[in-house]
């Protein structure tokens, strides 16, 4: 099924088919334009709303819509393989998530009795390991985080990004703008898998990703507000600061070519930045991990998105659930790291 750029999506009460307005400065998320150019402050709730449902519309059209429901199917769980590891047990599990596709994903289930927080774990760009570094399956142990967090009790479902471990699938030969967008549809169905299962309190999900997991994991949690607690690792910075604004690396087959054939790989083209898309996880619970070495991205890129969103999470009532950590580290999640996002995962999730 290919679907349409114009597909009619309902979001925030705005159609996906009509035009949002441009925002020349996307820092700037507490103004609402119209249709001519005029801004009004937003004062409450309802005025962010609004903001929020043009951010979406404005990613997606870089990303493509996100499909409908009509897309699910059911998930008929095929099970490859099970291993006891002590406090838990790992599951090796394929899961029909639309028609003709399936998706493998590691289920890492603790042994203790009751319903369980859960973790979506979004590994970083490994072709030979995919999945497998989230759960210890190869690549650096720093990345073991679906490991270390099934550890702690939480339920963790690490699937495989496309085109990366053991899932093989052409995006748009069916019907997709972007592989960023069927990666955000396989993910959400993730969380569809995690809350059919008995073990897992559907109210307490969270997700988790370094590099690319780590801008993964927010724009899971732009798109389902199911998700409770995002942490983000080396995962972005605004567009600007990125690569001194070159978007090469954001445009290739595996994120949104759109980027390169439609915006001209150029920050001030985009209709989106990440201070919107941060913003959009208000009121929910965010962690920027950010170190200062990351030469992917730029740590002031980081900090330029904090401050954006601030005001929106302040408006929502919301901003001692907004931190960012900015440790002296490079491109990497080295254990001093993963404890701050792991207790910033238990205090929302736990307490």
């Amino acid at each position: 099924m290919r679907h349409s750029p114009f597909l009619l999506l309902v979001l925030g009460g705005v159609c996906l088919g009509d035009a949002p307005p441009t925002y020349p400065d996307r820092s700037n998320l507490l103004v609402l334009r119209d249709s001519t150019g005029k801004e009004t402050p937003i004062a409450d709730a309802a005025g962010w709303a609004k903001r929020r449902a043009h951010i979406l519309q404005n990613m997606q059209a870089v990303m493509g819509p996100l499909p409908g429901n009509d897309r699910k199917v059911a998930f008929d769980v095929n099970s490859l393989e099970e291993s006891d590891e002590g406090t838990f047990v790992r599951h090796k599990l394929s899961l029909r998530v639309e028609k003709d596709d399936r998706l493998p994903v590691y289920v890492l289930v603790p042994k203790a009795k009751g319903k369980k927080p859960a973790v979506v774990c979004l590994h970083p760009t490994s072709k030979e390991f995919g999945k497998g570094v989230a759960v210890g399956v190869g690549g650096k142990s720093d990345r073991h985080y679906a490991v270390h967090l099934a550890e702690r009790g939480y339920v963790t479902i690490a699937p495989d990004y496309p085109n990366m471990g053991e899932y093989k699938f052409d995006a748009y030969k069916n019907g997709y703008i972007s592989t960023s967008m069927k990666a955000i549809w396989n993910h959400m169905r993730c969380i569809d898998y995690l809350i059919s299962r008995l073990d897992v309190d559907g109210d307490r999900i969270g997700v988790i990703g370094h590099s690319l997991g780590g801008h993964n994991a927010i724009f899971l949690g732009v798109f389902d507000e199911r998700v409770k607690c995002i942490v983000s690792n080396c995962g972005f910075c605004s567009f600007p600061k990125y690569m001194k604004g070159n978007l090469a690396g954001w445009s290739h087959d595996g994120y949104m070519p759109l980027i390169r054939t439609k915006y001209d790989l150029k920050p001030e083209k985009m209709p989106w930045d990440f201070p919107e898309a941060v913003a959009t996880l208000a009121p929910r619970a965010f962690l920027a991990s950010a170190p200062v070495k990351d030469h992917n991205f730029d740590v002031d890129g980081v900090k330029d998105c904090i401050a954006g969103a601030k005001p929106v999470y302040k408006l929502l009532g919301a901003e001692a659930k907004l931190k960012a950590n900015y440790p002296d580290a490079d491109h990497n999640f080295p254990e001093d790291v993963r404890k701050v996002a792991y207790e910033f995962l238990d205090e929302a999730l736990k307490k």
